[in-house]
């Protein structure tokens, strides 16, 4: 073989890569889909939680919450005083959450705030946060 006819046969097998390597990136671009947004959620409130925002804070799609409680049962406060906003982003039809007077879920606890509910009240007399699921029936 001359040395032309190897230049030729490197050309050629450059261009097949070339082209090979083109139609594999388009066909990966093709298969895999875009990078889902990330869903913003209501408030800064991430999804399962109850969010407190900071006293005075009318919340908003900027506002960040001072506390976020995802699990059940009794969530002690120290410190709160004056109005605030509570948000329960918690999911299903039962998950709800009180807020309470005393430590540990005691003492007067308020009307039932269901998901998707958010109260602007005052939280100088308020102790505790209490979240649990409601069973109707009691069971």
């Amino acid at each position: 073989m001359t040395g032309n006819e190897r230049g030729c046969m490197r050309r050629s097998i450059r261009r097949s890569l070339v082209m090979a390597l083109t139609a594999a990136t388009l066909l990966v671009t093709a298969v895999v889909p875009a990078q889902a947004k990330a869903e913003a959620t209501p408030y800064n409130c991430p999804s399962g939680a109850v969010c407190l925002y900071a006293e005075g804070e009318h919340v908003s799609s900027t506002s960040r919450p001072t506390h976020i409680w995802y699990s059940y049962g009794a969530h002690n406060l120290s410190g709160q005083y004056n109005y605030h906003w509570i948000y329960n982003n918690q999911y299903g039809w039962n998950a709800n959450a009180v807020t309470c007077t005393g430590y540990n879920g005691t003492g007067s606890c308020d009307s039932v705030m269901w998901p998707q509910e958010g109260w602007w009240m005052d939280f100088t007399p308020i102790n505790s946060v209490v979240l649990y699921l409601y069973s109707p029936g009691g069971g």
